[in-house]
């Protein structure tokens, strides 16, 4: 076997310091190089025996490994053994500077030892400094006087013992919680610490090769009352975007536009992230013509910003109807808003609709069509209308309720020459027999540049 121990060394608890991943995430970022990956007290171990090979060797892993520090600005500090105990003390030595023994294990100090730890008074007293001045020790007496749990670990240095770890797992759901080193009283104030909780879903979306497309971040109350008011454990906000991404800054900026929004009911202690949905990624676009490698931010990043900052009803997008009324062609919905699951035939309809426009459609429509006067037979809007094509024949709308006058759309359109407007688009009321009656009426609907 073959161990390698990890330990990243923060030299400042500033609030200004470089920020490191979670335990968790940590672990999730080595099961990208083997699949045994382990916390040992402060050390994360990753055994790699069966699989540095396809690494290019021992060196080549751990050059690897260095390249790929997912905290770049923190110090990441490695160590190799025979067997984890053994790399792990040889991590120790390298944090304190302690001259390296050739003889291994048995020259090791017993301070880089964990179960040594609390007996060290007394075996220096007998004269042991090293492990292998322990382990010469009589086993019966050893194990009498200090416990079974100093000569197992001798055993296990020696590869006398098998090594018993739980080895991490990549969670299906991503779910963490953090605790705030100090109380937060602005919801602005937890981004500073929502940022670890992010940086550990980037490293779960990349090991799982998902992109994001709803967070939501939870926060803990420390009161349960405030001014009189019984208040609820916890307050949230949730993060949607328009297409899955693993992109850490944009999430960053989405979650830091809707805590500028949120008041918080009462200072906070805890936070809590977790992912609402995730879709199979499928990598980043890119092209080889220079152009469309344009730097900046994407449209659908920036109408995501702008929906969290305005709100999501003051972003729209239009979307097709089925329906073939011209008024009726076209809605507005929020720009964030899922499309709900196709209802069948009327789906297909609306997509053919908008993929087939008619060619005499005008590009301007009046938001209501408006009522012409009429000399004699003749419509009139500055001046007497010439009819020029058509009739267009439609007939819709007799599904409708209160909301469409209770009658359908029978209407005859046509393209007509005004003498002052130019060309427009208007259409005439026909009768039935079972929903309408009485004159002939005209509108104008649309107009042509």
């Amino acid at each position: 076997m073959h161990w390698i121990a990890l330990r990243w060394s923060l030299d400042s608890d500033a609030p200004d310091a470089p920020q490191l991943p979670t335990p968790e995430a940590l672990g999730w970022w080595a099961l990208e190089y083997t699949p045994h990956v382990a916390w040992q007290d402060e050390a994360l171990m990753l055994e790699v025996s069966a699989c540095e090979r396809l690494w290019g060797g021992r060196l080549q892993l751990m050059r690897q490994l260095v390249a790929a520090n997912p905290a770049p600005d923190v110090r990441m500090l490695g160590a190799q053994g025979a067997t984890s105990l053994i790399a792990l003390a040889r991590l120790r030595l390298f944090e304190i500077n302690a001259p390296r023994p050739k003889d291994v294990p048995a020259g090791l100090p017993l301070e880089t030892l964990t179960a040594a730890h609390p007996h060290l008074d007394l075996l220096a007293r007998l004269g042991c400094r090293s492990w292998g001045e322990v382990a010469a020790l009589p086993r019966g007496g050893l194990t009498r006087r200090f416990g079974t749990e100093l000569r197992t670990a001798l055993d296990t240095a020696w590869g006398l013992r098998p090594e018993g770890h739980d080895w991490l797992t990549l969670p299906d759901v991503f779910e963490q919680k953090l605790e705030l080193p100090a109380l937060a009283e602005t919801a602005p104030e937890l981004m500073w610490s929502a940022n670890r909780l992010l940086f550990a879903l980037q490293i779960w979306l990349r090991a799982r090769q998902r992109g994001a497309r709803a967070l939501e971040l939870q926060w803990t109350l420390d009161l349960k009352r405030f001014n009189g008011v019984n208040l609820p454990p916890h307050q949230q906000v949730t993060v949607r975007t328009a297409e899955p991404t693993q992109d850490l800054a944009h999430l960053r900026r989405l979650l830091s536009e809707k805590l500028v929004l949120t008041t918080l009911a009462a200072p906070v202690s805890w936070l809590r992230l977790r992912t609402l949905e995730t879709d199979p990624w499928a990598g980043a676009s890119t092209s080889f013509l220079p152009e469309d490698n344009r730097k900046g931010d994407k449209l659908h990043e920036m109408v995501e910003r702008l929906s969290v900052r305005l709100g999501a009803h003051q972003v729209v997008v239009p979307c097709a109807e089925a329906d073939h009324r011209p008024e009726r062609k076209q809605a507005w919905r929020p720009a964030l808003q899922k499309d709900k699951a196709e209802p069948g035939k009327a789906r297909k309809e609306a997509k053919a609709a908008a993929s087939q426009p008619d060619a005499i459609y005008p590009p301007w429509l009046l938001p209501e069509p408006l009522l012409l006067e009429m000399d004699g037979e003749r419509p009139c809007y500055r001046g007497p209308l010439s009819k020029l094509v058509g009739p267009q024949r439609v007939e819709a709308g007799w599904w409708g309720g209160k909301e469409d006058g209770g009658q359908p759309a029978m209407r005859d359109y046509y393209v007509a020459e005004s003498p002052e407007a130019g060309l427009v688009w208007i259409f005439r009321e026909r009768h039935s027999a079972l929903f309408s009656s009485g004159e002939v009426r005209w509108y104008l609907q649309g107009f042509y540049a």
